[in-house]
């Protein structure tokens, strides 16, 4: 899936990134505490948090994350913008909730990180 579709399905808007609309994304996750994303989360994936910190874009960046989607409309502060603009990582923002932004991703074939389907 490509962060485009990820965008259309989770109606989201663009945060960071949008000229790389066209980068695949080969499964995701969701975590609030970003030590299961360090132990869970795969290269180029993309991570759903309702954590707005600079800690997620820090974590995201080390687990080699491919985009990250901030769920419930949680505007992330300037600086956790500007943190995920200079490492070129994607960030989106959606009006939906962890749980339902998950199943959409998920019902829409992107696979689990636990390669479910």
């Amino acid at each position: 899936m490509i962060i485009a579709e990820i965008k259309a399905i989770l109606k989201a808007d663009i945060l960071v990134g949008d000229d790389q609309m066209d980068k695949t994304i080969v499964g995701g996750g969701s975590a609030d505490l970003m030590d299961d994303v360090l132990a869970a989360v795969a290269k180029g994936s993309v991570l759903l948090t309702g954590v707005t910190t600079e800690k997620v874009i820090r974590t995201a960046q080390i687990a080699g994350v491919g985009a990250v989607v901030f769920v419930r409309g949680k505007t992330p502060p300037v600086n956790v913008v500007n943190l995920a603009k200079s490492l070129h990582l994607p960030v989106l923002l959606t009006e939906y909730s962890l749980f339902v932004a998950s199943g959409r991703l998920y019902f829409n074939g992107l696979r689990g990180l636990d390669g479910s389907w």
